[in-house]
């Protein structure tokens, strides 16, 4: 009896290992190039593939969740899965509840979009998606802007096609193809930077996991392999 009883806490403890090296990696979906859902409904872009890359290094099972961005922070804290990856700039105000990964980015440049490349930033309408370092910007930075918020990027976009806004300010890479495919749409100012670079966020009880995804991250960063992969896939971006 004692033996069966030893084999099935043994049992009950590899289960439970196992189940700590599964991690769920929550994502908007919704932010090209770093993450969006390709046409299998499967989550894709640069962050998808660094991810994998990093969990592989890190002997980590991964899967994908999506989680809409003006919640994804909310959901990592109370469990609902392990890991944001969306490129999420490292910023002091988020570090007050969630821990971060070394940077898998340098600090990327922000960009404004309008309708008219002489577009008056300093007292226009500049549209910015809700809890972004953009949206923070122009409400901390541009004193006599107006800043008009909005759920995700694309409609951020949308506000200046329609007329509700003079210009979008959000990540350039994210910015660039819109602008090259839009004739309509051009850039307008200065890029200005923002943030500490963009990095994994976790839960602060997570240190271990955190240590994990950091050499995994220095990995990449030795061997020439992210910055390989930020040239291909992030344009404009700076490599390390």
């Amino acid at each position: 009896m004692k033996l069966i009883l030893t084999a099935a806490a043994l049992s009950l403890l590899a289960g439970s290992a196992m189940a700590q090296d599964v991690v769920r990696m929550g994502t908007e979906g919704a932010y090209p190039p770093y993450n969006f859902i390709n046409d299998a409904g499967e989550v894709d872009g640069f962050e998808r593939v660094l991810g994998d890359e990093l969990c592989k290094r890190a002997a980590l099972t991964c899967t994908w969740v999506t989680n809409d961005w003006d919640s994804i922070i909310p959901n990592l804290v109370s469990g609902n899965y392990d890991v944001i990856m969306a490129g999420m700039s490292i910023t002091p105000e988020r570090q007050e509840v969630i821990a971060f990964s070394d940077p898998y980015t340098q600090p990327d440049p922000s960009a404004f979009v309008a309708m008219n490349a002489d577009a008056d930033l300093s007292t226009g309408i500049i549209a910015a998606q809700t809890g972004t370092i953009q949206a923070g910007y122009v409400a901390a930075d541009m004193p006599d802007a107006t800043l008009l918020e909005f759920a995700t990027p694309e409609e951020a976009v949308s506000a200046v096609r329609n007329g509700e806004a003079d210009a979008v300010l959000a990540d350039k890479a994210y910015l660039v193809p819109i602008a090259e495919a839009e004739a309509d749409l051009d850039f307008a100012g200065d890029d200005v930077l923002i943030g500490g670079g963009i990095g994994l966020g976790l839960r602060q009880t997570d240190a271990e996991l955190k240590a994990k995804f950091d050499t995994a991250i220095q990995s990449m960063k030795d061997d020439g392999s992210l910055n390989t992969l930020i040239t291909e896939m992030l344009p404009g971006s700076a490599p390390f």
